[in-house]
């Protein structure tokens, strides 16, 4: 019997974890959140295990600097986890595990105090009296000198305000409140409190943005310290001061490929589907690595899409590959294969939609959400036309 695919996809409200696992098209998605966003080579190296032996070896980096591990069985998903645990991995409960939703920059440095304020929100999130936020809140760590986080989905974040001090600000405003290393992460959680209390959630389910944009009014201690105006750009692969940057065709690898790369130190988990090195001068000698700058590959952003994925309506990964060389220098394209758009929730240049019957529609400067501006467009219709206009 074929298998039918709803055009409207399932709304979840919230993302797989390790104790709450979602189903896909290749088996259970099993969310790994590393702490502090970094994998010590011993836990690099025991995910990479797992995978393999308890998975169908393929590893996922999430735009939330997660690691997903695929083709979990129902049978297999207890002594992973039973692995992961050992690793230092798991969270004591389903409730913990979301609350923890947390991205780190990976461009800390050891004086810049990232890594206490990291500790102690952590530890904040997964006492029993932290807010129970919706399953897709969550909380940027953004210390560096300026911000490199924010195009990364988050709801509360702690960064640098214009004179340089430590800001808790509420994503979608412009201000926050003034806080120090020490109060950084109560500070948070008092917004997170606010947020739950001003109506945020009515349903289980809501973002700060929009929760603002709907009207609600922060309180006026998180409206006194101005937010830096410039952040910096995404990176793109090569040398860093924290180590070497690397990236995977569509924030994909095989379990051996991260083993190989825990051999060269302590590994940094990226919003970007990258990973950054630490220490590391050169890059490892492993094919499928996304080194060069001028990659064609780093200018699309697709899904798992169909068959992987139970929702999409197409297939995304190979239609991507035949139109990497043809987006033009500077430009993105974001292929979904239905109308979440999971693998990029903002904006892009160029998005294609997967529909019904493998089809595909266009929209310019938008999400997957937004109208198109071509749409039923099959793959063949795709040429170097529809990006040049």
């Amino acid at each position: 019997m074929t298998k039918t695919v709803s055009p409207q996809p399932e709304i979840k409200g919230w993302c797989p974890g390790a104790l709450r696992p979602m189903m896909s098209g290749d088996g259970l998605v099993v969310r790994v959140r590393p702490r502090g966003g970094r994998l010590t080579q011993d836990q690099a190296r025991g995910i990479a295990d797992l995978s393999m032996r308890f998975g169908n070896g393929l590893i996922d980096l999430s735009a939330r600097a997660n690691v997903q591990l695929r083709g979990v069985t129902p049978d297999s998903h207890g002594p992973l986890i039973a692995g992961l645990r050992a690793l230092g991995l798991i969270d004591a409960s389903t409730e913990a595990e979301a609350r923890r939703n947390v991205v780190v920059t990976p461009f800390w440095l050891p004086e810049d105090g990232t890594a206490g304020i990291v500790s102690s929100l952590t530890d904040a999130l997964v006492a029993a009296a932290a807010p129970q936020t919706p399953g897709k809140f969550g909380y940027a760590v953004d210390c560096g000198p300026k911000p490199a986080l924010r195009d990364t989905s988050a709801d509360i974040r702690i960064e640098r305000d214009e004179k340089g001090g430590l800001i808790v600000r509420a994503d979608g405003a412009f201000c926050g409140a003034q806080v120090t290393a020490d109060t950084a992460a109560e500070t948070a959680l008092t917004l997170a409190r606010w947020f739950l209390s001003s109506g945020g959630a009515p349903d289980g389910r809501g973002r700060m943005a929009a929760h603002l944009a709907r009207g609600a009014r922060l309180p006026d201690a998180f409206t006194r310290a101005k937010a830096q105006v410039n952040s910096i750009p995404a990176p793109a692969p090569g040398l860093l001061p924290q180590g070497m940057l690397v990236g995977f065709e569509f924030g994909q690898m095989q379990a051996k490929t991260l083993s190989v790369l825990a051999e060269s130190g302590p590994l940094r988990i990226t919003p970007w589907r990258m990973i950054l090195i630490e220490d590391a001068v050169t890059i490892p000698e492993i094919s499928g690595l996304i080194t060069h700058t001028d990659d064609p590959r780093r200018r699309v952003i697709a899904c798992t899409g169909a068959p992987g994925c139970p929702q999409a309506l197409a297939p995304t990964r190979p239609l991507a590959r035949q139109l990497a060389p043809l987006v033009p220098s500077g430009q993105s394209l974001h292929i979904s294969g239905c109308a979440k758009g999971c693998a990029h929730p903002g904006p892009s240049p160029f998005t294609l939609v997967g529909r019904t019957g493998g089809l595909f529609d266009l929209i310019r400067g938008g999400t997957a959400t937004d109208p198109p501006f071509r749409t039923g467009l099959a793959p063949a219709d795709l040429t170097p036309a529809l990006f040049a206009d």
